[in-house]
């Protein structure tokens, strides 16, 4: 009876011990299998850091509109462009959208173009989604006793182009059923320009969802994988958005930055006009940002971590607009009054 008694003791700690190790592999499974931005969806980070030094470089001369340096940068988003096997938009002949216009402030006429570029979708290719951001800054301007006159603009805006560029990368490879259309406006800077010389030749009603990415390079006052989200109230975009990040360690907010108007300053303004929910993600701190429209507006200030993992958020987030699940509601036109 005493032999009996400690061989079955002797089983039944074997099988504790068997039972905690596979609670523990458990356990870890569980850990690893848990959902993040990162794990769901994967930015090439060196990829995004080549953009971005390119876009923001010196020799791009800080991109303003009817200058050499915004030619080079067309010239790069081009090569990109056709590099992923982009379309061409609608009736165009190459991926430029060309127009001249006169400089509101000093009456110039100026010749630029919009580069544009498309995937088309597979089911519900005559639904439209666009992906937008500003590839022009404010150029060189020279100021006495200051040694560097270039405006780089790498957080305003070669940061959103890098997101247009890598989420262009990221859907010709995970595909979409609602046509995509990539845009690299021109002459933001100079009053929403190229955004509002697309939106007179579209049809809006086609136009699902609007996508657009300004400074999103440093890391938001929510703190650590956060942006923040322009016109949240208008339509149901951003609700959207905020469901499909659910368990991944991402989070939406809506502009805490009202008293700056900020919706009707980015390019996602120019088809909200025309009532298509478009909306801006953004993550800077613009209140405090001390490098906004300034010279110091440099990569060297920005974190390719906050770039990416940004980038990763929007392609989750905006995954079930794109795949044709779910429309956001048309967005509410009016100005509100303050």
């Amino acid at each position: 009876m005493v032999s009996l008694t400690l061989n079955n003791l002797r089983f039944m700690k074997k099988i504790g011990m068997l039972l905690l190790v596979f609670i523990g592999m458990v356990s870890c499974k569980n850990e690893i299998k848990k959902p993040t931005v990162t794990s769901i969806v994967l930015i090439d980070s060196t990829q995004v850091r080549n953009h971005l030094y390119t876009l923001a470089s010196d020799e791009m001369q800080g991109r303003r509109a009817g200058t050499i340096g915004i030619e080079r940068a067309a010239q790069y988003i081009e090569t990109e462009f056709e590099r992923l096997g982009l379309s061409i938009y609608d009736t165009l002949s190459s991926y430029r959208q060309t127009f001249t216009f006169k400089n509101r402030r000093t009456q110039e006429e100026i010749v630029s173009s919009n580069i544009i570029g498309v995937l088309e979708g597979k089911g519900k290719k005559e639904e439209v989604v666009i992906i937008s951001a500003h590839y022009d800054h404010l150029g060189i301007r020279s100021k006495e006793g200051v040694l560097d006159s270039i405006y780089n603009g790498a957080n305003d805006d070669a940061s959103g182009v890098t997101g247009i560029l890598a989420l262009a990368e990221h859907f010709k490879k995970v595909g979409n059923e609602r046509t995509l259309v990539f845009a690299a406006f021109t002459a933001e800077e100079m009053g929403l320009i190229g955004s509002t010389h697309f939106g007179k030749g579209i049809d809006a009603s086609k136009f699902v969802a609007g996508i657009n990415l300004e400074m999103i390079g440093k890391t938001p006052s929510f703190g650590p994988n956060t942006a923040w989200l322009t016109g949240f109230e208008r339509s149901d975009f951003g609700k959207i958005i905020q469901k499909n990040l659910v368990g991944t360690g991402y989070q939406l907010f809506p502009d805490p930055y009202k008293k700056f108007n900020l919706f009707f300053r980015s390019d996602n303004a120019s088809l909200a006009r025309l009532g298509v929910p478009s909306h801006t993600f953004s993550t800077t701190p613009i209140d405090v940002d001390k490098d906004y429209h300034q010279v110091s507006d440099e990569v060297e200030t920005l974190d390719i971590a906050v770039i990416t993992q940004t980038i990763q958020a929007v392609a989750v987030g905006t995954q079930s607009i794109i795949s044709g699940e779910d429309t956001p509601t048309r967005v509410v036109l009016e100005e509100r009054k303050k």
